[in-house]
C-alpha cells in the first residue's frame, strides 16, 4: 500500500458518511461529524457525486451500509460503557473511523485503531491538516491483518487482556483470506471473557436480495479493478461456526433493515433502504 494513495475504500466509507448528513433525511440514522474533515482534497468530489447523485442505488446503498453498521456498533458500545462498564474499544481495520475525535464516550474509552501502517500514516496526516486534536485515550496499533499476530500488537500498544473489550471489525472481512479472518477471531477468543465482538461480513450471492445483488455486482467489480478485490462471503451458519471455533459464543446477527433508524424505513423519504448484502455478527468471549 502507497502511503500516498489511502485505501479507496476506506475513502468511500467515509464519504458515505458525510455525504449522509448532506443529501438524506433528517434527523440523521448515524451522525459522522468528522467524516468529511478527513476527505481532505478529495472531499468536493467525492461529495459532490452523492450531492448530484444521491438517489443511486450503489451511492444510497453505500450510505446505508456506511451509516447502519456504525450505528449498530456504537448504539452496542455505549450500552456496554453504560452497564458493563467497558473501557477499551479496538478498532479492527480502522480506516477513517473517527469514534474517537467525536464522541462523548471516547472520554472514558480507550480506543485502539488497528490497520495497515500506510493506512495510519495517512489518517494521521489528515487528522494533522484537519486541526483534529488526537486524545491521550487513542492508541494508534500499525498492524497488516494478514500477516501479524493482533494479540501481541495490541499488547503492546498498552491494550489489558486482563479486563474485557468491545471490538469492532466493520468493512474488512470481506478482503481477507479464511486464514487471516481465522486467525484475527482466535486472537479475540482468547481475549478476556465478557468480551463482545461486531463483526461485518459478505453474504454469498444466493443469500442476498435482487438489490444486494445489484449492490455486489457492480462494487465488487470496482473494489477488484482498485485492487482491493472482495476474496471471502460467508453465511450466517458458516460464520457462526468460524466464530464457535475459535473461542466466542454468537448472540445474534443483526440486518440493515434491524437498525434503530429514527423514522420506519418505509416512510422515510430519501433513498436509503435496507437490503441483503452484508450481516453483522455479535458475540462475546464466553466464562472459561
Amino acid at each position: 500500500m502507497d502511503h500516498h494513495a489511502p485505501s479507496r475504500t476506506a475513502l468511500m466509507s467515509a464519504a458515505a458518511r458525510a455525504a449522509h448528513l448532506l443529501v438524506d433525511q433528517q434527523p440523521p440514522i448515524f451522525a459522522d461529524t468528522l467524516a468529511s474533515a478527513l476527505l481532505g482534497e478529495r472531499a468536493d468530489e467525492l461529495l459532490g457525486y452523492h450531492r448530484a447523485f444521491g438517489a443511486h442505488p450503489i451511492l444510497a446503498g453505500a450510505r446505508t451500509t456506511a451509516v447502519t453498521r456504525s450505528r449498530c456498533t456504537e448504539d452496542r458500545l455505549a450500552e456496554a460503557v453504560a452497564r458493563r462498564g467497558i473501557d477499551q474499544y479496538v478498532v479492527l481495520g480502522a480506516g477513517l473511523d473517527t469514534f474517537a475525535y467525536r464522541s462523548e464516550l471516547a472520554h472514558p474509552v480507550r480506543v485502539f485503531e488497528v490497520d495497515h501502517p500506510a493506512m495510519q500514516e495517512w489518517k494521521r496526516a489528515r487528522l494533522t491538516a484537519a486541526g483534529i486534536a488526537v486524545p491521550t485515550t487513542v492508541s494508534f496499533v500499525p498492524l497488516d491483518l494478514e500477516q501479524g499476530d493482533l494479540t501481541d500488537a495490541l499488547t503492546a500498544a498498552g491494550f489489558d487482556t486482563e479486563r474485557p473489550a468491545v471490538v469492532s471489525w466493520l468493512g474488512v472481512t470481506m478482503y481477507l483470506g479464511t486464514e487471516a479472518i481465522g486467525r484475527v477471531l482466535s486472537a479475540v477468543g482468547a481475549l478476556a471473557p465478557g468480551t463482545e465482538l461486531l463483526a461485518e461480513h459478505l453474504l454469498p450471492a444466493e443469500h442476498r436480495d435482487p438489490a444486494g445483488q445489484l449492490y455486489a455486482e457492480q462494487v465488487h467489480a470496482a473494489a477488484a479493478e482498485n485492487g482491493e478485490p472482495w476474496r471471502t462471503f460467508l453465511t450466517v451458519e458458516e460464520m457462526d461456526t468460524l466464530l464457535t471455533g475459535h473461542g466466542l459464543r454468537p448472540l445474534g446477527y443483526l440486518r440493515q433493515r434491524d437498525t434503530l433508524v429514527p423514522q420506519p424505513w418505509e416512510e422515510r423519504t430519501d433513498a436509503l433502504r435496507p437490503f441483503e448484502l452484508s450481516v453483522l455478527a455479535h458475540a462475546v468471549v464466553p466464562e472459561r
